[in-house]
């Protein structure tokens, strides 16, 4: 060998072959790179050219096959993409290993910048919704409209169900978590997370849990899986300790987009309490409470959330378009697109009318006059502007 040669070293870092992630009938994956990252996007074909741009978050442990179903009800709305956060699905760890809050927020703003398809109807579940909060609060101009799944805001009294996940951001309690489990199955590993995240289990089909099943065998063959679910759950409790204009509840009060509230009445992650200090911290909310459901609403309800989200979506279109037609009334709404207007009730105190335009029967929200919503087999409620 020439002494101008490099020698080869063989790579420290090349990951093992897994199995392929699974792709739904109708959709498609493509990889995205960006500065430091690098994305795995899902997608379906939307129903009819020219629909707004929709994007979704995933939570902590999660993928964006977790909005497959949400996606397909909505693909005649909205043209919908999916993200898998770096570190999670199949999108690889990012090159600094960050994976706080702001760090996953940075790289959902550069998606949206380098694609150019902001604002968008932004989606995210529990850490997802964290993201997605912190996202519309420093970018408006991205955010047309924000819809929150059990989103993984502060809590002070957290629950007991809950605390062990708290307790992965702990130095090595991933390792001892490892050792004690090496000898569970992925269907018993999926059971158990399906427990936790399900209001009811056994909505979930057999195909469903076979799914699941390949897909957690997948993410144990990761060397880095660990590392991103232990990092990530600490950078959500690192986040619920900011102060100042970093504070996530704080945020939530600056985001300026219409938002959709979806909690769970038998979440165990997010406590259902406060579903209401969400309607009155982001000021032009609409809440809709699912009693039967768990911390996963749009993958147990796809169905009921879809069509709140429709008809939200269609109020804030109508109450713009009146307002922009009224006389004396320039400014049609402070939000993009001018949906974030001033139309709506209350700053999401739960007591004002909620617009919906249903079956017209008088729901059970707690705080006022609510609609109730049909579909899905949930019992559900909207309280809101």
């Amino acid at each position: 060998m020439s002494s101008t040669e490099v020698p080869f070293v063989p790579p420290a870092n090349v990951l093992p072959k897994v199995s392929p992630v699974r792709v739904g009938e109708g959709e498609r994956l493509r990889s995205v790179g960006l500065q430091g990252i690098t994305l795995t996007v899902r997608s379906r074909p939307p129903a009819r050219e020219g629909l707004p741009p929709a994007l979704y978050v995933h939570g902590l442990g999660g993928s964006s096959q977790n909005w497959s179903a949400l996606m397909e009800q909505l693909e005649g709305e909205v043209d919908g993409e999916a993200l898998d956060l770096p570190g999670f699905g199949d999108s690889p760890p990012p090159d600094d290993g960050n994976y706080s809050v702001t760090a996953h927020a940075r790289a959902v703003i550069r998606f949206l910048d380098a694609s150019g398809r902001g604002p968008v109807h932004l989606f995210g579940n529990s850490l997802g919704g964290a993201v997605s909060t912190r996202v519309a609060a420093v970018r408006p101009d991205l955010v047309r409209t924000l819809t929150l799944v059990s989103p993984a805001l502060p809590e002070i009294r957290v629950q007991r169900s809950a605390v062990p996940t708290g307790l992965l951001a702990l130095p090595g309690v991933a390792r001892l978590f490892t050792r004690y489990s090496r000898d569970w199955t992925a269907e018993q590993r999926v059971r158990g997370v399906m427990a936790l995240c399900y209001g009811d289990p056994g909505r979930v089909t057999p195909e469903g849990f076979q799914h699941a099943v390949e897909e957690m065998e997948r993410r144990l063959q990761l060397p880095y899986f660990w590392d991103a679910m232990t990092r990530s759950a600490r950078g959500i409790v690192n986040a619920y300790t900011l102060g100042g204009q970093h504070a996530l509840w704080r945020q939530a009060e600056r985001v300026l987009a219409p938002t959709l509230l979806v909690y769970g009445g038998k979440d165990q992650l997010v406590g259902f309490r406060m579903a209401q200090k969400a309607a009155r911290a982001f000021r032009d909310s609409r809440l809709l409470t699912l009693p039967e459901a768990g911390h996963v609403a749009m993958m147990e309800y796809p169905e009921t959330v879809a069509g709140a989200f429709r008809d939200f979506v269609a109020d804030k279109e109508a109450a713009s378009a009146e307002a922009s037609g009224s006389v004396g009334r320039a400014e049609g709404g402070t939000g993009p697109e001018g949906l974030g207007g001033g139309s709506s009730g209350p700053r999401g105190s739960g007591e004002g009318s909620s617009g919906r335009r249903g079956s017209g029967r008088e729901g059970s929200g707690r705080g006022g006059d609510a609609g109730a919503a049909s579909g899905g087999g949930a019992d559900a409620t909207t309280v809101g502007s």
